[in-house]
């Protein structure tokens, strides 16, 4: 009989662990999958569970769930992990899996944080997944169509997980300590204020509840065989409400844009909001403000001009100041962005010259404003015939400018918005005035 150790019983596990549910009715959150009659619900009652992905925020039920599919197909349950498994743990794996397929047995192979598997690890998958050898089942924080082989992915269904609800991490909390696996030496309740407050903070990650309850009920001290955590019990384990931000991840992308469209739209409110979010979650402040300096030229443009120079000087701002004391600074030229009249012209023209420019990178420069630092192109040319502005009185002349091909085309189109109105008047005066003289 094998010798068991301190550390090996159940009360060492954590609490989140010892309370995992094992069917689906104990399962907390997810409805819009695993309500009833739901797709992924229906898969898995009938015994139809095809290879996915599942993709979500953490603490949301993803290994959970995998558990419970195991289970209830008695398969093979095979925790796979990118850090400690190469190519060779791979191929032994699915050997492995191979020989219990021969005798009827079916094997799940779950992989947690499947976007940390490098391509060559992903693509061993593939054979094994193609002919069924095993059920392949990968976690993922991260967005799949970015972190997982395109191969891979096209052979799994993908089910998107939501952050819990308020509700579903109360209901788990209130479950947790009426189940005798959770605290089997001692009992425990939660006030009903310390309950709510638990569940905000836990920001829909139900690991994080549950940690944070165990760590509270051990801090507290015993009377008669029974714990009580309240509001003040938590707040000695949790200094700062932890923010969901991922700065390399799928959540920084998210929120940049959020705060881009928020000026765009005209909306101050959020768009301080998100930068909030930015800057709480660890976002670098000079970034953010590179964002902001891009949005004045590409939003706003000439309908306010000086939406750059707000934009370059909190840039300026955060770079000699830094964090926490720039935020304000932000704060300032994203509320400005926000309120600035809107024009995409500038943007609209870069982007078409863009495409014109890259189909005509052979097209020559017009002779006439051509430089002629030398004799010999100076006899062949260049510079003959340019016309010097500031000699005329109306400092314009009608030369043009652009090759011979593309006269008379048009990139920027001002709009009526603020400032460029002006300077919209302004083009279709010279322009007027160059083709009365025979201008292009």
């Amino acid at each position: 009989m094998e010798q068991t150790g301190l550390f090996d019983s159940p009360a060492a596990e954590p609490l989140a662990a010892r309370v995992r549910p094992t069917d689906l009715d104990g399962f907390f959150g997810q409805e819009h999958l695993l309500g009833p009659g739901k797709i992924l619900r229906r898969l898995i009652e009938e015994d139809r569970v095809p290879s996915m992905v599942l993709w979500g925020p953490p603490g949301v039920g993803k290994t959970t769930l995998a558990r419970i599919i195991a289970g209830r197909t008695h398969s093979r349950f095979v925790d796979f992990s990118a850090v400690t498994s190469g190519i060779r743990e791979v191929r032994q794996v699915m050997e492995e899996a191979g020989r219990a397929r021969r005798f009827g047995e079916r094997t799940i192979l779950f992989v947690d944080e499947i976007h940390r598997f490098n391509k060559a690890q992903q693509d061993a998958f593939l054979p094994y997944v193609e002919n069924g050898t095993v059920t392949l089942i990968g976690a993922t924080t991260e967005n799949p169509s970015f972190e997982v082989n395109s191969a891979l992915l096209s052979r799994c269904r993908v089910f998107v997980f939501r952050a819990l609800e308020t509700d579903d991490i109360e209901r788990l909390l209130d479950r947790t300590v009426s189940d005798p696996r959770a605290f089997p030496d001692r009992r425990v309740s939660l006030t009903e204020d310390a309950r709510h407050a638990l569940a905000v903070f836990s920001n829909g990650d139900a690991r994080t509840a549950l940690s944070v309850l165990e760590m509270a009920a051990d801090l507290q001290e015993e009377k008669d065989g029974a714990v009580t955590v309240d509001e003040a019990a938590l707040r000695e384990c949790t200094g700062r409400k932890s923010v969901l931000y991922d700065k390399k991840g799928e959540e920084h992308y998210n929120l940049i844009s959020a705060l881009h469209k928020s000026m765009r739209n005209s909306d101050p409110d959020a768009a301080v909001y998100y930068l909030a979010r930015m800057l709480e979650g660890g976002e670098d402040p000079l970034y953010i403000a590179r964002r902001v300096a891009r949005f004045a030229a590409e939003d706003v443009g000439m309908a306010d001009p000086r939406a750059l120079e707000i934009g370059v000087a909190a840039f300026q701002a955060c770079h000699m100041i830094g964090m926490p004391e720039c935020g304000v600074h932000l704060t300032e030229a994203v509320v400005y962005m926000s309120l600035a009249p809107k024009s995409n012209a500038l943007y609209v023209a870069y982007e078409n010259a863009r495409s014109d420019a890259a189909n005509t990178l052979a097209e020559p420069v017009p002779l006439h404003i051509r430089n002629a630092p030398t004799k010999l192109m100076e006899e062949i040319g260049y510079g003959k015939g340019y016309q010097y502005a500031h000699d005329t009185e109306e400092k314009l002349t009608a030369m043009s400018c652009l090759p011979d091909s593309m006269a008379g085309k048009r990139y920027y189109l001002p709009t009526d918005q603020g400032l460029e109105a002006k300077y919209g008047a302004r083009l279709e005066e010279i322009l007027a005035w160059k083709k009365a003289r025979g201008g292009k």
